[in-house]
């Protein structure tokens, strides 16, 4: 048994080792002037990307559903050092919105060189009963508005020669109880992009697409659905944010932030009992 144990900490050690060692060095005057578009930007992980791109001296747009917070966060970021600041209101659940975003960033923008996906709708935190109407809707939010942004944006994408960011969730490697439709937007996301990953390389495109997966953030929204249910680290909502940006400005097909989740998805193949069982036993749950 302690030789197992040394071994799993060992195994632990080197993919640290290895996620660290393979990090690009970030140069944070790439993104002076750069042409970004950020969804789900009026709170959470969104809103603090807006504000790392400002400080940065990027030309954003941001979107989200409510136009009066869209307002409060573009001033911030023109105060921070954004060069330009827009916002555009939509919803993604409908067909179309999403084009009618990336249309308004072109137009505004002249064009993009970094597309963050990064938005999604609301679902409940509880064991799931049979609500299928809310896990098509949520599909349509969560994946379906992703793909149909991708698209429309590839095109100068290619031309700028930019970067796709599609931000996921541990959640899409890695199933866990009371979430059952978010899963599945974001296993099918990572499916969906992961093969685009491949074929963007095969066409020798010039546009890199990260996938970042994240664990638990330290969201109000993700807090408040989680508090006395499971009792995890939350990581920084701005540490995460910067590290996405940080990987979508060094081209990197992947981020596990924090490191911890990189471990999480090893272990599931490694020893998928012993994963399931911690899993199921983290949550404070009586039937």
């Amino acid at each position: 048994m302690r030789i197992l144990t040394k071994i799993f900490f060992a195994s632990i050690s080197v993919a640290f080792i290895a996620v660290k060692w393979n990090s690009p060095t970030f140069e944070p005057e790439s993104l002076r002037g750069a042409r970004v578009l950020v969804t789900g930007a009026s709170t959470g992980i969104g809103e603090q990307m807006a504000y790392h791109y400002a400080r940065f001296g990027a030309q954003i747009v941001i979107t989200a559903r409510r136009e009066k917070v869209l307002q409060q966060v573009v001033e911030k970021c023109l105060s921070l050092g954004a060069q330009k600041a827009l916002y555009i209101a939509a919803d993604m659940a409908t067909e179309s919105d999403p084009d009618k975003v990336v249309e308004f960033s072109l137009e505004k923008l002249g064009g993009l060189d970094y597309l963050v996906l990064n938005h999604i709708g609301p679902s409940p935190f509880s064991m799931w009963k049979g609500d299928i109407e809310h896990t098509r809707w949520l599909m349509k939010v969560n994946f379906f508005s992703y793909v149909q942004m991708a698209w429309k944006a590839l095109p100068s994408l290619e031309q700028s020669k930019g970067s796709l960011v599609v931000v996921s969730s541990l959640l899409g490697k890695l199933a866990g109880p009371f979430t059952a439709p978010y899963t599945s937007t974001k296993f099918a996301l990572n499916g969906f992009f992961g093969s685009l990953q491949h074929e963007l390389a095969m066409n020798n495109s010039n546009v890199s697409l990260s996938i970042c997966t994240l664990g638990l953030i330290d969201t109000d929204n993700a807090m408040e659905k989680v508090r006395d249910v499971i009792d995890l680290p939350a990581a920084p909502a701005t540490e995460a944010a910067l590290n996405i940006i940080k990987t979508g400005s060094t081209r990197q097909a992947e981020l596990y932030y924090p490191w911890s989740t990189y471990i999480v998805t090893l272990t599931k193949d490694w020893i998928p009992a012993a994963t399931n069982y911690i899993i199921r036993n983290a949550y404070n749950y009586i039937p």
